[in-house]
């Protein structure tokens, strides 16, 4: 079955075409960094806009590039939620009105199944069951995934997510936006034991998380030492970065212990954090545990993780209809 995926929850305008939810022949993603970055972060009405133009030249790319005919297309799998409403509407309603017009099936899909389906567009994805880490944007949290559809959620964040705390602890730092990327590259020039930042495991039994105090230790400390941090500001990225590592690390080794899984997916934006899949990786290692991470284009925002999940929906026999809406939380 060939899919053309559509993805526009948030600021990547984003379309792909795979093959049977494992083959990739296809992926364009339109970013929107230049356009947001003055500002700090997403602005929704910008993103809306930005999708608005882009959403047709990225989808006619992506079929081109396939080297797919429309009238070969059999299926269309769109971002549903959770999002930005009025970004995820330029998508749906654009997948809704293509799917009309070539009279195929189509399925809204959630974002974050998208996600953890993303790790099956790989050459060695894991055996059901598997403990998947999704931490990406606003969420940050832990599934006991079952098949392609079925996904128990374990724990999430009570509070900001990794992905938000790093994006403001780089503003406090004035390092711009997306701060992902920002205090990777900081952090690997700084040495993570100088500036201890603490904690928070929460429950160590259980597995939420919660990043606002981080968030907050970061700008203490920043306003207590106003004539120095510039200076430190590696070793400040260096220290953040390593106590969010610590605790999602230790959470998904935990989950994938207590749910009796011998093989862990780490998927999401944040996933392409080389600390984190580092950590992970040796820390699994040590229990007997298999990490499977997508490649790095894999991990932030696309549409083949999109059909990919579609695809075993429809498979199952589920299909969206035109009275279908978006919507902006997740269900699971």
């Amino acid at each position: 079955m060939i899919l053309l995926g559509i993805e526009t929850s948030c600021d990547e305008t984003a379309a792909a075409v795979v093959v049977d939810g494992a083959t990739v022949l296809s992926s364009v993603v339109a970013s929107q960094i230049e356009v947001h970055h003055p500002y700090g972060g997403v602005v929704p009405e910008l993103a809306s806009r930005k999708h608005l133009e882009a959403i047709v030249p990225v989808v006619d790319e992506a079929v081109r590039k396939s080297g797919v005919d429309l009238k070969q297309i059999d299926a269309i799998a769109v971002t549903q939620g959770p999002g930005l409403i009025g970004a995820l509407l330029i998508g749906f309603s654009f997948a809704k009105g293509y799917a009309f017009t070539l009279n195929i099936p189509w399925i809204g899909v959630n974002h974050l199944e998208g996600h953890i389906n993303s790790v099956f567009l790989e050459p060695d994805p894991p055996p059901f069951p598997f403990a998947a880490l999704l931490a990406s944007g606003g969420h940050t949290s832990i599934y006991h995934v079952t098949s392609h559809t079925q996904a128990q959620l374990l724990g999430q964040t009570r509070d900001d997510a990794a992905g938000e705390a790093f994006d403001k602890v780089a503003k406090v730092l004035g390092l711009g936006y997306p701060g992902g990327g920002i205090i990777g590259r900081q952090a690997e020039k700084g040495d993570p034991g100088k500036i201890i930042f603490p904690r928070s495991y929460l429950d160590k039994s259980g597995f939420d998380f919660s990043f606002s105090g981080i968030k907050t230790a970061v700008n203490r400390y920043v306003q207590t030492h106003q004539d120095e941090y510039q200076e430190q500001i590696p070793d400040i990225a260096a220290g953040f970065q390593e106590a969010v590592v610590e605790v999602m690390a230790y959470k998904i080794i935990h989950a994938a212990i207590e749910t009796d899984c011998n093989h862990i997916a780490i998927v999401g934006g944040v996933a392409a954090n080389r600390r984190l899949r580092e950590s992970v990786r040796q820390n699994a290692r040590a229990k007997g545990i298999s990490v499977h991470i997508p490649s790095f284009d894999l991990c932030g925002d696309n549409a083949a993780m999109i059909a990919a999940a579609g695809y075993h929906y429809l498979k199952e026999g589920n299909e969206s209809d035109m009275d279908a809406d978006v919507y902006s939380r997740a269900y699971k």
